[in-house]
C-alpha cells in the first residue's frame, strides 16, 4: 500500500514537471507555447508526445538534431529567431512548419527530402536566394510561402501537389520555361511586388487549376508590344482572376467566363496569402494595376467598355463608361441645344409676325378713319 502511494506521488511529481517553467502548456501538456521568452536554448522537460510547439520570437540559432525525437509533433513554429538554415533532423510526422523571419540563406535538397507528411511550409522573410527541391519529394505539401526573400527566378521542381505558392516581394525577373509545367493543382499564385518586365509566352498555360494570380506592382514594359502582347492576351482570356492586371487601368482582369456577360468585378489588390504582409506596415493597401504611364495599342484595344442609356440629358442619350470614368455623348447635347435654339427662334419669329400684322391692322384702321372724315368734309362743303 505504501509502495503504491509512493509510486503515485512519483508519477504526479513527474507529471507536474513535464511543462517547462518558462512555457505554458495545455491539453494534457501536448500543446506547448514557449514563445517570446528570450530563449537561446531548447527548454528541458518537454515530453516526447507533444503535438504543437511554439518557439517563435526567441534567440534560437541552432536546433540541429534537437527535435528529432518528438515523433508525434504536428505543428512547429520557430519563426522570428536567428536560424541560418532549416534545422536538420526535424520530425517526419510534421504537418505545418513556420520558419519565417529568420536568417536562412538557402534550402538544400536534403533539408526536405523525407518530409512526406508536410502540408504547409512558411519560409517568408528570410534571405533565400535559391531553394533546391528533389523531384517527388514533399508529396503532401499544399502551401509554400517564399515571399519577402531574394529570389531572381522562380524555383524549379516545386512540389507537384502545391495548391498555393507565394513568391511575392522578391526580385523575380523571369520564369524559366517549364518551371510551372508540373503544378496541375496550383490554384493561388502570388507574384506581385517583383521586377517582371515581361514573361515568356505560354508560361502559365499548364496551370490547369489556377483560380487566382497576382501580377501587380511589377515594372511591366508596356511599350514593348512584341514581348508584352501575348501576356496581355492571356490575362484577358484566362478564366482565373488576375489581380494587378499589367498595363490595364482596372485592378482586375481575366475571368473569361464573365466577359461574355459583360460583368467585371472590381476587387481589392490581392487576397492575403499565407503569412504575407506589406513592407513595414500592418495592413494591406490596394495597389494600382498600372505600373507604367504608357498603354500599348493592344492594351487599349482590349479595354472593355459599356454603353448604356443615360437618364440626365434626355431620352436616347448615350453614356460611355471607360476606365471607370463616365463620359456624356456630346453630339446629342449639341443637337438638343440646337433644336432648343431653333424652337426659340421660331417662337421669336412668330411673335414678331403677330406684332407686324397687328401694326398693319392698326395702320389700315387709321386710313379708313381719315377717308371717312374726308368724305364728311366734302359733303359739308358741297352744301355751301
Amino acid at each position: 500500500m505504501v509502495a503504491s502511494l509512493l509510486l503515485l506521488l512519483i508519477c504526479a511529481g513527474s507529471t507536474l514537471a513535464i511543462c517547462p517553467p518558462m512555457c505554458s502548456c495545455g491539453r494534457g501538456h501536448r500543446i506547448v507555447d514557449c514563445s517570446a521568452r528570450g530563449l537561446s536554448l531548447l527548454p528541458d522537460s518537454l515530453q516526447h508526445n507533444i503535438h504543437f510547439l511554439n518557439l517563435s520570437h526567441n534567440r534560437l540559432q541552432n536546433l540541429d538534431g534537437l527535435l528529432s525525437h518528438f515523433g508525434h509533433l504536428r505543428t512547429l513554429d520557430i519563426s522570428h529567431n536567428r536560424l541560418r538554415h532549416l534545422p536538420a533532423g526535424l520530425p517526419r510526422a510534421l504537418w505545418d512548419v513556420d520558419v519565417s523571419s529568420n536568417h536562412i540563406l538557402q534550402l538544400e535538397k536534403n533539408d526536405t527530402a523525407y518530409h512526406w507528411n508536410l502540408q504547409s511550409l512558411d519560409l517568408s522573410n528570410n534571405q533565400l536566394e535559391r531553394v533546391v527541391f528533389i523531384n517527388n519529394t514533399l508529396p503532401s505539401l499544399r502551401a509554400l510561402n517564399l515571399s519577402h526573400n531574394k529570389f531572381w527566378t522562380v524555383p524549379t521542381n516545386m512540389p507537384h501537389n502545391l495548391e498555393m505558392a507565394d513568391l511575392s516581394h522578391n526580385f523575380l525577373l523571369q520564369i524559366l520555361p517549364g518551371s510551372l509545367d508540373r503544378l496541375p493543382r496550383l490554384s493561388r499564385f502570388y507574384l506581385h511586388a517583383n521586377r517582371f518586365a515581361s514573361l515568356s509566352e505560354g508560361v502559365f498555360n499548364r496551370l490547369e487549376s489556377l483560380q487566382l494570380l497576382t501580377l501587380g506592382d511589377n515594372p511591366w514594359a508596356c511599350e514593348d508590344e512584341e514581348n508584352i502582347t501575348h501576356l496581355l492576351h492571356w490575362v484577358h482570356q484566362t478564366p482565373a482572376k488576375v489581380l494587378g492586371c499589367p498595363c490595364y487601368i482596372r485592378p482586375t482582369c481575366g475571368e473569361a467566363h464573365l466577359a461574355t456577360s459583360r460583368t467585371w468585378h472590381s476587387a481589392s489588390y490581392t487576397e492575403p496569402p499565407l503569412g504575407a504582409d506589406t513592407r513595414g506596415s500592418g495592413h494591406r493597401t490596394p495597389l494600382h494595376a498600372v505600373t507604367s504611364g504608357y498603354l500599348s495599342k493592344s492594351a487599349m484595344l482590349n479595354l472593355p467598355h459599356n454603353r448604356s442609356v443615360g437618364n440626365g440629358t434626355g431620352a436616347g442619350e448615350q453614356a460611355l463608361t471607360k476606365g471607370g470614368v463616365h463620359l456624356t455623348s456630346t453630339p446629342y447635347i449639341f443637337s438638343t441645344q440646337s433644336s432648343t435654339t431653333i424652337r426659340t427662334r421660331s417662337a421669336k419669329k412668330a411673335t414678331a409676325g403677330k406684332a407686324r400684322s397687328t401694326s398693319i391692322q392698326i395702320h389700315t384702321g387709321n386710313l379708313h378713319t381719315v377717308a371717312l372724315n374726308l368724305m364728311v368734309a366734302a359733303l359739308i362743303l358741297s352744301t355751301f
